[in-house]
């Protein structure tokens, strides 16, 4: 500690103002602790080769070995041992939990994963770099964008994979209301003319109001680029996994285009004894509309809009007659049958969920939460002329998805996470590290001896031992 003391000390007096000071001192605690932690490995791994060796293994060399944390890159000396069968094994790593060829930490890997799912990958990259002792390209970022979205990905294939497989359901929160919304956005792929559907779906149990701000009760996205079929095997395996939807009520809202319709939120919540109710979202009719009329007001917008509220079909046909009559162009006429398609083929969807229920619940609130939930899918894959292969656009997804239900974390160190029993070895091991530590030899204080006195005191020799006493 004196010694970290009088390097502070020394950087302050070396340094012309505080900013040259504190990028200094940065680098020193860096360089510190990466040093500190090599020296930690090393040792761990000399304790563990130890016990590796009481048990017949065999060593085949030692290697140096670079991991990269957050705080700089860590240099350790592990060692290439064989079992007893002659299986290679480095036993440190497994010990510790890194992964073969592993050459980030996870907390890096992570810190990577979710500063890019907000920004570039060459973003990703330059800010890491001013602020940790982290550097990378930004191709090596899209690398371990792909290796975090996989877990993810890995974790939703097993709750699937899990729910065909099971002989009964499980228990789940039981609730009298379950709100569901789902829709699509493309975004380009890296083939010209080609793009990818991200289909996402948000779940979530209500509204709560702070103040005039009101926010989703335990909002849950699903998110994939994969095929239809599937995006609703996750959003079924989600909610049977997580809700017991028997006496459960679901209400659900889409814009009712392809992939989307009521017979699939049906399929999706089947686990409930209720039908389940699906409305056409309203953001999409006031876009349709707007698309066919104009964003100006007029007598006939006004007309239908009251005309759809109202849920009067009569008074919805006879505007639209008298609306085409006035057209002259093809263009204009295929716009208003288009229109008249979408909300005629949709008429049993146009409704407000509340007065389709009894007792709704006090907060309840109209739905259309979808379009701005797709701003996160939006802002980060969309526009800027980005182009996304099919791989990387799967894994940013599941990395947002990951980031918004608070599993990324939780399910990339699934499998590096220690178990209880792994834990106490772990302990164990730090003990034994303690034991082998090479202790300095105790010291035995200063030795006392006299000089004997063969004079008197008042000569010079007597005078000097005197003092000496």
């Amino acid at each position: 500690m004196n010694r970290i003391i009088s390097k502070i000390n020394e950087l302050l007096k070396d340094t012309n103002d505080l900013i040259d000071f504190e990028e200094q001192a940065q680098i020193y605690i860096y360089d510190l602790l990466t040093t500190v932690a090599g020296n930690v490995f090393t040792q761990l791994n000399q304790t563990i080769k130890k016990r590796m060796q009481s048990k017949g293994w065999t060593v085949e060399r030692e290697d140096e070995k670079t991991v990269q944390f957050i705080f700089g890159a860590v240099r350790f000396t592990h060692t290439l041992m064989h079992d007893v069968n002659g299986k290679a094994h480095y036993p440190f790593d497994e010990w510790i939990g890194f992964r073969k060829y592993q050459r980030h930490s996870p907390l890096v890997e992570v810190k990577v994963a979710e500063l890019a799912s907000e920004g570039t990958y060459r973003e990703t990259a330059r800010i890491l770099s001013e602020w940790t002792a982290v550097t990378l390209s930004h191709t090596t970022v899209g690398s371990i964008v792909k290796r975090v979205g996989k877990a993810q990905a890995q974790a939703d294939e097993e709750m699937l994979a899990e729910l065909e497989e099971a002989a009964y359901l499980p228990k789940g929160e039981k609730l009298d209301f379950l709100f569901a919304e789902a829709d699509g956005v493309f975004v380009r792929g890296t083939k010209k003319k080609t793009s990818h559907e991200v289909h996402h779906a948000v779940i979530h149990e209500g509204w709560d109001k702070n103040g005039k701000r009101v926010s989703l009760r335990n909002p849950q996205v699903i998110m994939t680029t994969k095929p239809t079929n599937h995006f609703w095997k996750e959003v079924q395996a989600y909610t049977t996994n997580h809700y017991s939807l028997e006496d459960t009520q679901v209400v659900t809202n889409s814009d009712g285009g392809p992939g989307y319709t009521a017979e699939r939120f049906q399929e999706a919540f089947s686990q409930s004894s209720y039908p389940v109710l699906n409305q056409l979202d309203s953001f999409h009719i006031s876009k349709a509309l707007n698309r066919t009329f104009g964003a100006k007001k007029s007598e006939f917008k006004e007309g239908v809009q009251k005309a759809i509220k109202g849920h009067k079909l009569d008074d919805f046909i006879r505007w639209m007659d008298t609306f085409e009559s006035t057209l002259e162009t093809d263009k204009q006429l295929e716009k208003a049958e288009d229109f008249r398609r979408y909300i005629g083929g949709n008429w049993d969807r146009i409704f407000d969920w509340r007065k389709k229920v009894e007792n709704p619940p006090n907060d309840a609130r109209g739905m259309g939460a979808m379009e701005s939930n797709q701003r996160h899918i939006s802002f980060r894959m969309k526009k800027r002329g980005m182009h996304w292969s099919s791989e990387g656009s799967e894994a940013m997804v599941k990395i947002k998805q990951g980031i918004l239900n608070k599993t990324l974390r939780s399910v990339y160190l699934k499998d590096q996470k220690r178990s209880v029993r792994k834990q106490r070895d772990v302990k164990k091991v730090v003990r034994m590290t303690e034991f082998l530590r090479q202790v300095t030899q105790p010291s035995i204080g200063v030795k006392q001896g006299t000089i004997s006195l063969n004079t008197a005191h008042s000569t010079a020799m007597g005078q000097l031992i005197k003092n000496l006493r």
